[in-house]
C-alpha cells in the first residue's frame, strides 16, 4: 500500500491567509485544491512536502467574469465550471473542447485551473490552452501582485514563476476580434493524459490570419508554446498549405520522448496532424462555420 510520507496540515480561510501561511513555512508547504496531481505524486514519494495548507474555502478565487476587455477565471475555479461556462463557450471553445477530454467528472468536478497550470505538467492539457490564447496569470505575494505571460510562467516541468511566498490568483485572457480556437487530443483511452495534443487560437483581419497561435501538450518540457508557428501565421491567408507547413512547423519545434505512449516519429506526426486539425477549426470558428 502506497502513502505519503507523514506531512502538516493547514487549512486556509482567506487568500490573504493562505499567502501569509505560505510565507511563513516556506518551501516545503504546498497548496492543495483538487489534489489529483500532488496526492498521487505524494502517494509514490515523488513529491513529500512537510506541509500542506488547504485552500478549498477560497471562494473568492470561483469565478469566471468579463472585465476591462479580458476573460479573468479565478484560480479555484473547478474543470466542470469551465465546461459548462457559456461565457468561455462564447469567446474561446477551446476551453470546452478541452475538458471533454480531460479526466472523469470526480477529476472535473474537484480539479482547479489554478491546480492545474501550477502543476506544470509537461502533458497538462490546460497548459496549451492558456499558451495559445495568449493567457497572463496574477500572482499575489504579501508585499503586492504581478501579472506573467504563460509563455514565462512555466520554467521548467513541475516548475513555474510562483515563488515560495507566492500564489496564483487569476488567469486573465484578452479578448480580441474576430477570434476563433480549437483543441484535439489523441489518449490511449477517454480521460487519459495526452499522448499529443494540440491547441490553436486564431484572430483574423478580414480574409487574413491577424495572429494565431499553437500550444502543444505531452512533447517536450517547454513547447507549450511556439514562436515560428506564429512567426507563419502572422498576415497569411488561411488554407491546407498553410495549415501543413505550420504542422511541420509545430512537428520541427517539439521534442517528445519514446515511451508506452509511443515513438519520437509517431508524436512528431501527432504533432503535425493534430496542429492541421486545430488550426483548420480555429479558422473556420473565427470566420462563423463552425460553432
Amino acid at each position: 500500500m502506497q502513502v505519503p510520507a507523514p506531512f502538516e496540515y493547514e487549512r486556509a480561510t482567506s487568500v490573504e491567509n493562505a499567502i501569509a501561511l505560505r510565507e511563513r513555512l516556506g518551501e516545503e508547504a504546498r497548496f492543495i485544491a483538487g489534489g489529483h496531481s500532488l496526492l498521487p505524486m505524494m502517494k509514490l514519494r515523488l513529491a513529500n512536502p512537510e506541509y500542506l495548507i488547504d485552500i478549498n474555502d477560497l471562494t473568492e478565487l470561483f469565478f469566471i467574469t468579463e472585465e476591462a476587455g479580458e476573460i479573468r477565471i479565478g484560480a479555484m475555479t473547478r474543470h466542470r465550471e469551465l465546461l459548462e461556462s457559456e461565457l468561455l463557450a462564447e469567446h474561446f471553445p477551446i476551453f470546452r473542447d478541452a475538458e471533454k477530454v480531460i479526466a472523469d467528472p470526480v477529476v472535473r468536478n474537484r480539479g482547479t485551473l489554478g491546480g492545474s497550470l501550477c502543476q506544470a505538467d509537461p502533458s497538462e492539457d490546460l497548459s496549451a490552452v492558456c499558451a495559445a490564447l495568449d493567457a497572463s496569470c496574477l500572482i499575489k505575494s504579501t508585499t503586492g501582485e504581478r501579472l506573467v505571460a504563460m509563455t514565462d510562467f512555466h520554467v521548467g516541468p513541475y516548475e513555474t514563476a510562483v515563488g515560495d511566498a507566492e500564489m496564483l490568483t487569476e488567469i486573465r485572457i484578452p479578448l480580441k476580434a474576430n477570434s476563433g480556437s480549437a483543441y484535439e487530443k489523441v489518449e490511449r483511452r477517454a480521460g487519459d493524459w495526452a499522448v499529443v495534443s494540440s491547441g490553436a487560437a486564431v484572430w483574423m483581419d478580414g480574409d487574413v490570419i491577424a495572429d494565431g497561435r499553437v500550444g502543444l501538450a505531452a512533447v517536450g518540457p517547454n513547447t507549450t508554446s511556439i514562436g515560428p508557428v506564429s512567426d507563419a501565421l502572422r498576415g497569411a491567408a488561411p488554407s491546407e498549405e498553410l495549415y501543413q507547413q505550420v504542422g511541420e512547423i509545430a512537428a520541427a519545434n517539439c521534442s517528445p520522448q519514446t515511451d508506452q505512449r509511443g515513438s519520437v516519429a509517431y508524436k512528431k506526426h501527432l504533432a503535425m496532424e493534430l496542429t492541421r486539425r486545430s488550426l483548420r477549426r480555429a479558422v473556420a470558428r473565427a470566420q462563423g462555420q463552425e460553432a
